[in-house]
């Protein structure tokens, strides 16, 4: 765990993390989150019923497009060259939800940690609004750093239990 927080300076003011001195590695970054919904939205979903068309396919998109839009929503993120991002879904209906992956690769001087859990938000966010009309009583959850590879702190995987 790393002891300083990096985007302040001596004298406490917020600042963007200067990386000019860094060395390019490849990065790759995996986010997880899920939106629970009711069995309604569950079967429209799988049937492609929603009004407002198909939901996973534009979610999809909306999560690529977020993560390449992380810069412009947090501030302290640099603009960064994004090689790939993926975004999957998985249908638990057993649990009544919707689970994001949203992974992100480049190869830079920082990592895509935000970039990732910026596309499963977006994409969240985006069932939310395709879906409703149908039923307001969503509940986005558990969005978070699966694993990041990559960099000068190395490589972290998410540990259920608590401490990494």
């Amino acid at each position: 765990m790393m002891n300083e927080l990096t985007h302040f300076d001596e004298k406490g003011n917020a600042r963007m993390v200067d990386v000019s001195e860094k060395n390019e590695t490849k990065r790759v970054a995996l986010a997880r989150g899920a939106i629970r919904v009711s069995k309604e939205i569950m079967n429209r979903v799988k049937e492609g019923s929603i009004e407002k068309g198909d939901v996973l396919g534009v979610a999809r998109v909306a999560g690529i497009m977020g993560s390449k839009a992380t810069s412009t929503l947090i501030p302290m993120c640099h603009p960064l060259m994004i090689n790939g991002v993926n975004v999957d879904f998985e249908i638990d209906e057993k649990n009544s939800e919707i689970v994001i992956y949203g992974e992100v690769k480049t190869t830079g001087k920082t990592g895509v940690e935000m970039e990732a859990l910026t596309a499963v938000s977006t994409a969240a966010l985006t069932i939310y609004d395709m879906c409703k009309a149908v039923d307001k009583s969503m509940v986005i959850t558990g969005i978070h750093l699966v694993s990041k590879k990559g960099g000068k702190s190395g490589d972290f995987y998410f540990n259920e239990g608590g401490s990494n």
